[in-house]
This record gives C-alpha cells, structure tokens and sequence, in this order.
C-alpha cells in the first residue's frame, strides 16, 4: 500500500534545517551508508540546530490490548466466494463456499468478521452428512465470530458454507462505496473494495491473517452495464438466472495467497490496454470518457514488469494485471495481487492538464505497487510486525525502477529530501519506534504505516543494497522469492538468504537499524602523519531534544565507505563501525588531499549564512530542500513579531534563481527545470516578491477568462501567490474553477492551495468547504491541512475546527492513517508549551486509538518547536536585521 505521507507535498518540521548539499555530483549512495549522509552535509548535520532544549517530551506508549491470533484447528484451503452488490440501497449478499481442512477435533469454528451478518453457516465432512451452525457468536471488539457446531468436527478435510449479508460502506474500507458522476452528470457509485490491513473480514467471514493463506474463486453477480473486476482474468459471463439485469461473472482460481489481497471492483469505467515484453496483459481502466488519461500509468507499467522480472530472476505469476482509478480511495494505492487500485491522482495523466510533479507521482507509485506483485503479494510477511519490510522495500525499489524508465528525472537525488530526511525528522524525536514494531491487536496495524516503515525502511534497506552490492543482493533476492514463493516469510529469512549470497553479516548489521530505534551522528576527527591520515571515527545517538546523555547509548553497525580526493568516485577504504569509536590510518594521503567524512554542529543563524552561499545553486533537490527548511523557519517565526524579515530573506536567496529561470519554459529544458520553476515562483510569490505576484495576478486573470490557460506546471504557483495576497472575490474564482474542473489533479492542486487565503472570515470558508459535498472524503484532510500550514491564524483557526467537528471527523477516518495525518497537519506547527498540554488533554477526553503515537509526536515537536524559539529567535532576529544594515 502505499500513503500519502507527505511524499507529494512535503510535510518539514522544525527539525528538518539542514542542508542537503551533497559534495559530489555522484548518486547520494556513493558513501556506502545511507544514514552517514548526516556527515556528507558541507560538515552540517540537522541536529546542529537544536542545542539543547530545556523541555523534553517523553512518553510511553498506552498498554497494548491483549490479543490472540485465530486458532489453527481449522484453516482454509480455497474459498468459493459468490457475491452480490447492490449499488442502490448499498447492501451486498455473500455465498461462502470454504473447502477447509480440520487439523484436531473440535465443534467450533473460530473467523474473522466485522460488519457482517451471518444467516446461515453449515460444515460437511469430505463424504460426510451436512451439520447446521447452532450458534454465532459475534465478539465485536475482537472482530471475530464463533460458529457454534452440535457435534465435534473430525479431523480432516470438508466445506464450510455461510450465507451473509452486509453494508456497502462510506468508510473508504472493506467492500465499500465510491461516489462519482458521469460524463452526464449523474450521480451513482460503484462498489470496489479496500482490504489491507485488516478489513477483508468486512466484506466475507475470513481467516484474516496474512499468514492464514488459501486460493479463491470468486463469483459477483452485478448489472449488466457494468464493468467486474477481480485479482484474475474473467473466465465466464452468463446471465443470472433470477434477474435479467443481472450477469454472473466467474474469475479464474487465484494462486494461493492472503485475504488482503483480495480484491473486486464494480462501476463504470474505460480502459485502455497493452502487452508487456513478456506476454502480460496490462490494462489500465479510468473514468468513462478519460481512457487517454490512463496511457501515461501504461507506459510505465509495460516497462516495470519485464524490468522486475528481469531483476528478481522470477516471472510476474499472474495472467494479467490491471490498474485502476478509484474515486473514494484513503490510500495512495493498493497492491491487489492482479487488480492495483489508485486514487485518480496517483494513476490519471492529461497530456495538457497534469503536472511534470504528477508524472513523476504516478511513476513512483506505479512501480512501488507492481514492485509489491513480487515483494509483498508472492511472498508475504508472516504478521504485521515485517510490514515495515514490505514498505520499505517497494518504497527503496520505487526509485530503482523509476530511474531505470526516466533516468531525466535525477530520482535517486530526489530520494533524499523525499524519503531519507523525512525519515530524519520523525526518527530523532523520543516519541519515534523502531521499524520493527510487535503488533498484536488489529487496531495497532494502522499506527506503523508512518515515515519510519517506509521512508527509514526505504533509506535502510538504500544501505543495505550498496553494502552488499548489486550482484549479490539480486542473488539474495532470488534465492529470498524461490524459497518462500507463495508462502509467508520473517524479515529474518531474508537477512539469511542475503547474507547466504554475500557472505556479509547482514542480519547483526541490520538488526542494529531495525529493531532499535533513532540513528547516529558520525563525527570524524583527522590527524595528518606525514604521508598518512589518521582518522578518528565515532558515533553517537542523535536526539532532536539535545545531545544524547543516557547512561545507556546504543551503537549501530555502521556500513562506511572513505574516498579521497584522489579518486573520488572509488572507495579508498571500506569499513564496518560496529563499536562506539574506532581508529583507521589511510595511507599516501598528502596534506593537500582531502577526505570526505565530516559531520558538525551549528546554530539556526550558521544554518542562514549556509543558506545564503547557496544562491547560485541550479540543482532542483537541493532548492526543494532549502524551500522546505525555509517553510518551517518560516512557520515558526509566525509565532515572533520579525516574520516580515525571514519573508525578505527568502525573497532575496530566490530572486536571482527565480530571474534565471523566467516565466516560460525554454527549448531544450527537462523534467526538473519544471519543477524548479514552479517551486521558485511558489517560494517568491508566497513572500510576497512584487514582480511575480503582479505577473502572477495578470496571468490568472488571462486564465480565467480563456485567454491563456496557465501551463500545468505553473498553477500550483499562481493559484498559491494570488490567493495569499488575495480577497473574497479571488477565492470564490478558485473555488468556481474547483467546482469546473473535471480533473481529479486540478481540485486537489486548488483543494492544497486554498489556505493561504489570509482574511479570518475567508479561513472560515475554506474550512466549512473542506466538510462540503465539494470535496472528496479522502482530501479534506488537506484542506484542513493547507489552512493550518499557512499562518498562524489559520493554524489557531484549523484547530478550534478539528476540534469542533471532531465526531463527523473521527466517524470519518477512525481506524485508519488519514486520522493521524489530520492530527499531525493541524497542530504539529505550534510552538507554545501549553498548547502541548491543550493537545495532550484533548485527546484524552477524545480518544484516537490508531493515533496515540501522532499525538505523542506532536506534542513533542510542539516543545521542542518552543524550546528553538526560546533558544534563537533573538539570535535569528539579530541576524536579519545586520544583514540589511548599511556597511558601516
């Protein structure tokens, strides 16, 4: 699965100052370790912006609810599935049909089930006579039902037969509902599904446990008009016997795999479709009328596949694959084994209406989920403690896949303001986890789809590959998928394989970044002797709060590679610090040499000087990097009375690249020039630089009424730069092109933006907005988030909202991630101590059980938010108003 954890728009807190300047053009890799990237930083590490605060936030986690996992006496080999939704009253039908084996006698059966009523259940030996249920009990907090038998069930094989309904859902999980209007403008819904991670049991009673693995035939009975889908190709469609409006369509047996991977989906849509280099037939299926905009998400995924099967040296298993937009859909994208479901952002493509920033979001989400067919779909983890593996995994090769169909694009450059730093932030704080996390209950899975399981996950397994190698690790990887292929696998089995393949010592390597938490600084300290250069090399945990002064200071085994300036690109020496300090001479090193492997410590005000040498810097990840360190030094000086002068920086350290880059687009420019512009015209016109919002106002006044439409890349910025410096009427323009606009894409691009609007009673509107039939459940999280981001009035203003609304809001998302991300976007910002404390209490008297660990890291960075200010606020004034002082 993959989230919308601020990977699009990048969500940078207070700690995320630091440069992100690499000191040579090669890939960010070239160190050996990815997280000694804190020693590649022009000697600056983002801790250096702390010091020590004087307020620490620590916390431990609420007891677990204890849990127990179904019993094994009796499990399931194929599931004969038959159901019928009914688009209108939102009710579904189900037929279970369950060939089981029975391992010990027993007279109940224990399974899955939430939502659902049973009618009738019956179990029949493999010869046997029929025996009728005499019982269900439904333990509702557990999700589970007993069904109750009148004499013990033998040991061996038989079928168990349900007969149940349920609820099309609004919930955007299990088999639920999903609102779209036709090209005529009708409202209708189809009805599709959302399993992972625990919601198959929503939509059929089920051994819901990804271990638990079976195959399925499933049947659905649905209109005719409509399209059916499920993991496998249809292999009859007749029509169904009691309604001539109806047809049964039949879906080829699946390989054995987990319920959450199930999936079906019933609605209306176009498709276009394709035939990869090793004969699999690839479909991409799109609202009606917008098949053109599915070609794009074709393209890539006719490439990944023969690429991924290349690489692991293992077919695709499945006949066909089909990506397909979903209206309503919580995550980015689901990995359904055969049937990959997408929100319409992260698949659809227009020519003449997406973004080059979408383009590359919909490559990156398209290889992480087809990476998952693979990883994740032929082999899965045994339980939800080896999710991080799974995520990590596809959220690393995501960006080896990408690079391998767009090299342009610069991504693994990319990786490290997008994943590696966004790992950073979360990771320094005491409040973070390790990325292996024990999960019992069901209702703890959604709390660990968070920065660390995919972001560290993706920057450890980063380590990991260039550590190894690639040769070997291709090896391991082989050897992981043959071995475990249609089975159930522990994050160990795959350190063995790898470390089979290597012969390194993966599993005490890696088992020192997984299952503890926090990560290192690496300091070196060099001496010359004569032709020899002793280098001092140590480690140390890196805290947000301070330096790390507990009696117990865990150690990492740390992967690291020297180069000098000899040779650059080749490593003089390889290394693994697997103590706290060690001592290494490298020999015919002259003084005039250098040695890259340096790490320090330094004020806010230092980080503002760096920030300045970077002016005339072209490379776009190192000014996206800058803009979202700005974006939170900014967002904190909210809270002094000398914003206006960190606006004034900002327009000073962008005007010349944003004077470079121009307007429009010039011959022979790329991807990442695009990406630029519009990040640079964003930054200027925010802070208010003249020259762009009076070119910003006249090109959206053309846009508006038809003269000349803007440019995709550049809409983000002027709808930005007019509605932050806009009125009333400018924000009911925006919100009447929302309402044109047919392009999922272009209302999310307005939904993100509408924040900005600066007047309190215009706030107001954009948040009732967010709650409006106007907007998809999925995104009003971020127009909430957008008004909390934008000032500090709309951070105060965003809050008291959350706050009452909260029970339409949790009825909304309990139980799911977009819970924790509305909380984390709305107050993370603030920078007061007692707004800790106001946080903290409200969540005890509203209780979010999916989000303990947001709030607890909320509340944290609100202290250490306040603790900074308290800390360089005078400083970083000072600094600002000198630099405009006239030389004396």
């Amino acid at each position: 699965m993959l989230l919308f954890l601020g990977r699009a728009v990048s969500l940078s807190f207070a700690h995320r100052l630091h440069s992100c300047r690499s000191l040579s053009p090669a890939r960010p890799v070239l160190l050996g370790s990815v997280l000694i990237q804190l020693g590649r930083i022009t000697g600056v590490t983002h801790g250096a912006v702390f010091g020590t605060a004087t307020t620490q936030h620590t916390g431990t986690m609420p007891e677990r609810r204890p849990f127990v996992r179904l019993p094994t006496d009796v499990y399931p080999v194929n599931y004969g599935l038959s159901l019928k939704p009914d688009l209108i009253d939102f009710t579904f039908e189900g037929k279970l049909e369950a060939s089981v084996e029975v391992t010990q006698a027993t007279n109940q059966i224990v399974m899955n089930c939430a939502d659902i009523d049973i009618i009738t259940a019956s179990f029949a030996a493999h010869g046997g006579d029929e025996l009728n249920a005499t019982g269900f009990n439904y333990q509702n907090e557990d999700e589970k039902v007993t069904l109750s038998f009148p004499s013990a069930l033998q040991k061996g094989s038989g079928t168990l037969k349900i007969d149940f309904v349920g609820e099309l859902n609004d919930k955007m999980k299990g088999f639920y509902r999903s609102k779209y209007t036709t090209p005529a403008g009708e409202v209708r819904y189809a009805a599709v599904t959302q399993f992972e991670a625990t919601d198959a049991r929503r939509a059929f009673p089920c051994w819901d446990e990804p271990a638990i693995k079976a195959t399925f035939d499933i049947t659905l009975i649905v209109p005719k008009d409509r399209v059916a889908l499920s993991n496998m190709n249809v292999i009859e469609r007749k029509p169904y016997p009691d309604d001539e409006n109806l047809v049964e369509v039949k879906f080829a047996t699946t390989p054995i795999m987990s319920t959450y991977l199930v999936a079906f989906v019933i609605g209306e849509y176009d498709h276009v479709e394709s035939q990869s280099s090793d004969g699999v037939t690839v479909r991409v299926y799109t609202p009606v009328g917008k098949a053109e905009q599915g070609k794009f998400a074709l393209e890539v995924a006719t490439k990944t596949l023969p690429f991924y099967k290349d690489y692991f040296d293992v077919p695709y298993p499945l006949p066909k694959i089909d990506l397909i937009a979903i209206a309503d859909f919580a995550a980015g994208a689901m990995e359904n084994w055969g049937l990959v479901t997408y929100r319409e952002t992260a698949l659809l493509i227009d020519p003449k209406n997406s973004c080059s920033s979408s383009r590359q979001w919909v490559a990156l989400v398209v290889g992480h989920e087809l990476a998952h067919q693979w990883f994740g779909n032929l082999v899965t983890m045994e339980w939800w403690t080896h999710l991080w593996l799974n995520e990590g995994f596809a959220s690393w090769i995501e960006y080896l896949c990408v690079d391998h169909c767009f090299p342009e694009y610069d991504i693994w450059t990319q990786f490290v303001s997008a994943d590696y730093t966004r790992a950073l932030d979360l990771d320094a704080l005491d409040s973070s986890h390790p990325i292996e996390v024990n999960v019992g209950h069901p209702s703890e899975v959604d709390e660990i789809f968070d920065a660390i399981s995919y972001s560290k996950g993706a920057s450890v397994i980063r380590m990991l590959h260039n550590y190894i190698g690639d040769e070997d690790f291709r090896k391991g990887m082989n050897a992981y998928l043959l071995k475990f292929q249609h089975k159930n696998a522990s994050t160990e089995d795959l350190w063995e394989c790898l470390e089979q393949a290597s012969g390194k010592p993966i599993a005490a390597v890696m088992s020192s970044w997984t299952k503890q938490m926090g990560f290192p600084i690496i300091a070196v300290d060099q001496e010359q002797q004569g032709e020899e250069r002793i280098l001092k090399i140590s480690q140390k945990k890196f805290c947000a709060s301070g330096p790390h002064n507990s009696e117990e200071c865990p150690n990492w085994m740390v992967p690291i590679s020297i180069c000098t300036s000899e040779d650059p690109k080749c490593s003089k020496l390889k290394l693994l610090l697997d103590s706290p300090e060690t001592t290494v001479s490298l020999s015919g090193v002259g003084a005039d040499q250098w040695v890259k492997s340096r790490a320090g410590m330094i004020s806010t005000v230092e980080v503002l000087k760096l920030m300045e040498a970077f002016i005339n810097e072209p490379n776009y990840t190192v000014w996206s990097d800058l803009s979202c360190n700005l974006g939170v030094l900014s967002s904190l000086l909210s809270h002094t009375d000398f914003h206006e002068e960190i606006q004034e920086f900002i327009r000073d350290l962008f005007t010349p690249i944003g004077l470079k880059l121009g307007w429009d687009s010039k011959a022979g420019e790329g991807h990442l020039d695009a990406l630029l512009r519009g990040l640079v015209l964003g930054k200027l016109g925010k802070a208010g630089h003249k020259p762009t919002l009076e070119e910003a106002r006249r090109r959206f006044k053309d846009h508006v009424e038809g003269k000349q439409v803007l440019p995709a890349d550049l809409r983000s910025p002027v709808y930005l730069t007019v509605l932050k410096h806009g009125d009333g009427a400018t924000l009911d323009t925006m919100l009447k092109l929302h309402k044109q606009a047919d392009m999922q894409e272009e209302r999310n691009r307005i939904e993100r933006v509408l924040g900005a609007i600066s007047a309190p009673d215009l706030i107001q509107k954009v948040l009732s907005f967010a709650l409006s039939e106007e907007v998809r459940p999925q995104d009003t999280v971020s127009v909430i988030g957008g008004v909390a981001g934008s000032s500090k009035q709309g951070r105060k203003a965003a809050w008291k909202f959350v706050r009452d609304n909260w029970e339409e809001l949790y009825n909304r998302y309990q139980g799911g991630f977009l819970i924790s991300r509305l909380i984390k976007l709305t107050v993370d910002g603030f920078a007061i101590d007692k707004m800790a404390a106001e946080v903290k209490t409200f969540f005890e008297s509203h209780p979010a059980p999916a989000a303990e660990r947001t709030v607890q890291q909320c509340c944290e960075n609100i202290l250490l938010n306040a603790a900074w200010l308290k800390r360089d606020a005078d400083d970083i004034h000072q600094y600002l108003l000198r630099r405009k002082a006239p030389p004396v």
